[in-house]
């Protein structure tokens, strides 16, 4: 008992010692590390402002109609780059697509009942801004031969 007495007394001892350097060790050491002066509402206003977020659109297309679904989604605002120097700017690749026109379909290619399988191109392009996304995939569809286009956006992350 008195040895179990004196293992937790010495124990406690240890700690209290520990405590300025596991303290010490909590503080920031740069600088750097340490929060800002002034309210948040002080702070907000001197930083510059945030980004227009991106997204990136993607689109299939019969390699008939690469070009006017191209050239639709960049007079939308696509493709461009922060800062303008850049325009028109995409990445294509090309693949085979298929479909299976259902009961009720008017498909531009192939008939309803068969399988088709069609040569198109992946078009990848950037989109600044969330108007300029929905205005981008609004003319995809206007320009687009197919009843249904194959396309997906997605929003990008500043790193």
């Amino acid at each position: 008992m008195l040895l179990r007495s004196y293992l937790r007394h010495s124990i406690i001892q240890q700690a209290r010692l520990c405590r300025p350097v596991i303290t010490a060790l909590h503080k920031p050491f740069f600088p750097m590390f340490q929060r800002p002066s002034g309210s948040p509402g002080q702070r907000m206003s001197s930083q510059p402002p945030s980004p227009a977020p991106k997204y990136k659109l993607v689109f299939f297309v019969p390699l008939s109609h690469v070009e006017v679904c191209k050239e639709a989604v960049f007079a939308a605002g696509a493709g461009s780059y922060p800062k303008g120097k850049y325009s028109k700017a995409c990445f294509q690749s090309v693949g085979t697509g298929q479909f299976l026109p259902g009961d009720g379909a008017n498909p531009n290619i192939g008939k309803v009942g068969d399988i088709e399988k069609v040569e198109e191109m992946r078009v990848e392009v950037l989109c600044l801004g969330r108007e300029t996304m929905l205005k981008a995939v609004d003319e995809l569809r206007n320009a687009h031969p197919y009843e249904e286009p194959g396309y997906e956006v997605y929003k990008l992350e500043n790193v």
